[in-house]
């Protein structure tokens, strides 16, 4: 029988979602048919932080809960945190780079962007931390596909613009990147460049035909990143970073997180890491959102400065 993959229809969905169908025909011998589900983050242009968490997941959950597809594939990072009753992540694959990436006119690095240049972004996590270098760059807010963003940059729209280097390397454009930024510098977005694979969680045989593309490694580091995010009580509308990275530890594998929180502004900017084993990743980050909270972190989203006084 043949098995219904839903996905959303941009060129970087079906990217995602055709990998993850030829992983499943490879190892199953299975068809697999991309179902295109437009959801009501795809009928809007306006910013995300208004749109809300799961604008981009809610459609593809209603079409597996009523059995229109048999799994779906997402973007990890724009999942609510909350659990959806009855589906179950049956598979994070191995991450692609989570970094973030600029790319500007002239093939400019960050650093070399003149004053008052204009850096577009839809993520007002990248705009607090371009406003937090206390230069005089201008962030603008940028919606759109990653075909949409690179047109506007090559009109004249803006001189640079910052998205995930994930994105740009599933759609073959990686070598369009003039810059792939250091997280000391651009801390990216909770799971940013990590997929999942959801199914129903009755549905057994799926899961455990699923269960195979699973990377333990990339799980474990996004439910650290989730866990940080659900304990500050935030969206993906809040201007909070994370990212969790394996390394070798004396006993085994370890978790290395960083987490960041930043008022939008860019007047008020908190990093902070932890360390943990692989099978405590969700405490790591639950562990340093505390730490996070008792350095201020509330306090965040009421700051208000000027970045360039």
């Amino acid at each position: 029988m043949t098995l219904r993959l839903g996905t959303r229809g941009s060129a970087l969905a079906m990217a995602q979602s055709t990998t993850v169908a030829d992983a499943v025909r490879e190892r199953t011998g299975r068809d697999v048919e991309l179902v295109e589900i437009v959801t009501s983050g795809d009928r809007s242009s306006a910013p995300i932080q208004q749109l809300g968490v799961g604008v981009f997941v809610s459609a593809l959950r209603d079409a597996l809960l009523a059995n229109e597809i048999d799994f779906a594939v997402h973007s990890y990072k724009d999942l609510p945190t909350a659990t959806a009753k009855g589906l179950v992540v049956a598979a994070v694959p191995q991450r692609q780079d989570p970094r973030d990436a600029l790319v500007a006119r002239g093939g400019l690095t960050l650093n070399e962007l003149p004053d008052d240049a204009r850096i577009g972004t839809g993520a007002l996590r990248r705009i607090a931390q371009i406003n937090a270098l206390g230069r005089r760059l201008h962030a603008v807010p940028l919606r759109g596909n990653v075909d949409t963003r690179l047109r506007k940059l090559a009109e004249g729209e803006f001189d640079a613009i910052v998205l995930a280097h994930a994105g740009l390397a599933r759609l073959g454009r990686g070598a369009e990147a003039t810059e792939v930024l250091d997280p000391l510098l651009m801390l990216p977005a909770p799971a940013q460049g990590a997929l999942a694979v959801e199914c129903r969680e009755d549905d057994a045989e799926l899961r455990e035909v699923l269960a195979a593309l699973d990377d333990e490694y990339t799980r474990a580091a996004v439910a650290a990143e989730r866990a940080l995010l659900a304990e500050l009580e935030a969206g993906c509308s809040a201007p909070i970073a994370a990212l969790a990275e394996v390394a070798e530890g004396d006993e085994g594998p370890e978790i290395y997180l960083r987490g960041a929180v930043f008022s939008p502004d860019g007047g008020f900017a908190l990093r902070l890491s932890r360390t943990g084993t692989l099978a405590d990743a969700a405490e790591v980050g639950r562990a340093l959102a505390r730490d996070l909270r008792e350095e201020g972190a509330d306090n965040a989203l009421g700051v208000q400065h000027d970045p360039h006084p």
